[in-house]
């Protein structure tokens, strides 16, 4: 924009004032924000508090005039909609008032949201309405087992507090030209876990990713989800929450290409921005129209994840495909899995990648996907601490070499051909990994974190995960998860298996970590011809 010439005199005011608002007059007539609604949760938590929603009323509050869901480009320079909008935010008589659009342990959808000084304040003249903190936040602190770990991570007024609408304006300004509260714009993601389960890519991408989508399509159903803006990670360095393969920062920038990533030091900013002046009256606040904040902490509170199966997203896909909100089959999930896809290369255009039915830009597919060939995967760790006895990989590759020879010589008119892979996901670029998920039908392999391609599989009408234990022992963490994206999950103990409605408790015994475990390589073939063939289902 060129500079003006001259200033702007008392006539160009109006005309400017006029014109914006005509705009927020269009903007409220056209239903652009009224897509997300309260839906009352149906979750259980661990000690039975007594947990209501806020209501928010509907009498034309900010967001409704200011915070449209999934609004459209309009052409105009960030700078100009900043302008617009802080406008006639400081032009109300008073505050917004917090409401909750879903909540589920561990996962609050906020409208309305402040934060001060690093307090997230809820502004409410009904704080009895708000669900217990203690299952929406925490401190933030490292997570240990242990009583005392435990009871640092219950919050504070420090993390978490109520304010009046009085007290809000006494705060940071009765009068709406001197008020001191600025708007942070768009949809904001506020992860509130400490690195060390940040930088994991099971946890960040098949945990955290995964539960933020859920609640965050699911508050919205049916309607498609809105724009994400920006992530903020407030325990995190720029480091802390990339994995050391680098699938976070590659799965993140994939799925979300224009979200932006604010850490400590820029949440510090924040804090700081807020706390400086206190001494001296000067109150200041950020508000947020949207805000997601999940916590690890909070979600073990309640009592999927807490004393069912220690998945955080269990808590958001479990309550919401219960409510109906959310589609069993994992159908929720590929919009995100489809973007990583295709930012990893894979085509429908007939090239050497090319499996897919039907082009990746198009609706997804309501009932199961399809691919060309049967692929079975078998991710060897081999190299890593938590591997097979030597000579049963020999005769797990063996047997899966049998079966996909004699199953591709048995082939007739119409079938498809059988395709192994065995690699060792560490010696592969990210790109080759994604491809091969993508055509991924069994994904086989020791309990680990490359399980967690499972979130990139297509799911079939026969798609499974096939995932190794020492005998006896037992970890939701890929059965869960595999479930919850519509595929079958198979545990393999040596010469047995089991599945949902076997599937034992939870158990770590001695050489569940170590390098020795043992797997009969014609169990597990056998299990994937009997799944393959239909008659595992």
């Amino acid at each position: 924009m060129f500079p003006l010439t001259r200033t702007l005199s008392r006539r160009d005011v109006v005309l400017i004032l006029i014109g914006a608002l005509t705009m927020h007059f269009f903007t409220v007539v056209v239903p652009l924000g009224s897509r997300f609604s309260v839906v009352p949760g149906s979750h259980q938590l661990n000690d039975k508090p007594t947990v209501n929603k806020h209501l928010p009323q509907d009498n034309g509050d900010i967001n409704t005039l200011l915070v449209p869901i999934l609004p459209e480009s309009t052409g105009e320079s960030e700078g100009q909609g900043t302008t617009f909008r802080n406008m006639i935010f400081s032009s109300l008589s008073s505050l917004p008032e917090t409401s909750i659009v879903e909540h589920v342990p561990g996962w609050t959808l906020f409208r309305d949201i402040y934060m001060a000084n690093g307090t997230l304040l809820i502004l409410t003249s009904s704080p009895a309405s708000f669900p217990d903190s203690r299952y929406m936040t925490s401190t933030g602190l490292q997570a240990e087992n242990t009583p005392e770990s435990i009871a640092l991570r219950e919050p504070t007024l420090w993390n978490m507090d109520i304010v009046s609408p009085e007290d809000a304006l006494q705060r940071w300004g009765n009068h709406p030209s001197t008020r001191r509260v600025w708007s942070v714009e768009g949809n904001t993601l506020l992860f509130n876990d400490p690195p060390q389960f940040l930088n994991h890519y099971y946890h960040f991408c098949a945990e955290l990713m995964l539960g933020m989508w859920s609640i965050w399509t699911g508050a919205v159903y049916p309607e498609p989800p809105p724009p994400i803006h920006r992530a903020i990670f407030p325990h995190s360095s720029s480091e802390g929450w990339r994995d050391g393969p680098g699938f976070n920062g590659y799965f993140l920038r994939a799925a979300f290409p224009s979200l932006t990533a604010e850490v400590d030091i820029d949440w510090n900013d924040r804090v700081v921005a807020t706390s400086k002046g206190i001494e001296s009256g000067v109150h200041r606040a950020w508000h947020f129209p949207y805000l997601l904040l999940a916590d690890r902490s909070a979600a073990f509170r309640g009592k999927l994840c807490g004393l069912q199966n220690q998945r955080t997203a269990s808590e958001s896909v479990d309550d919401l495909v219960a409510r109906s909100r959310l589609d069993k089959r994992g159908s929720w999930w590929r919009s995100i899995k489809y973007a990583v896809w295709r930012f990893a290369g894979v085509t429908t255009d007939g090239d050497g990648d090319s499996f897919w039915s039907h082009a990746l830009d198009e609706n997804p597919p309501a009932g199961f996907e399809e691919t060309e060939k049967i692929v079975i995967t078998y991710l060897s760790r081999q190299s890593s601490r938590r591997r097979l006895i030597p000579k049963d990989h020999e005769d797990l590759v063996e047997s899966l070499e049998s079966l996909v020879q004699r199953k591709n010589a048995e082939i007739t008119t119409g079938e498809k051909e059988w395709e192994l892979n065995v690699v060792k996901a560490e010696e592969m670029a990210i790109d080759d990994q994604v491809r091969l998920a993508a055509r991924t039908t069994i994904l086989l392999g020791v309990h680990g974190n490359g399980l967690s391609h499972l979130i990139l599989m297509p799911r079939t009408n026969v798609s499974a995960v096939i995932e190794i234990f020492y005998p006896g022992g037992f970890a939701h963490d890929y059965e869960w998860t595999t479930r919850a994206l519509g595929m079958k999950h198979f545990g393999v103990w040596n010469d047995t298996y089991f599945t949902e409605g076997t599937t034992p408790p939870v158990y770590y015994p001695q050489g569940f970590q170590g390098s020795s475990i043992p797997a009969y390589g014609p169990n597990v073939a056998d299990i994937i011809e009997k799944r393959i063939a239909g008659g595992l289902q």
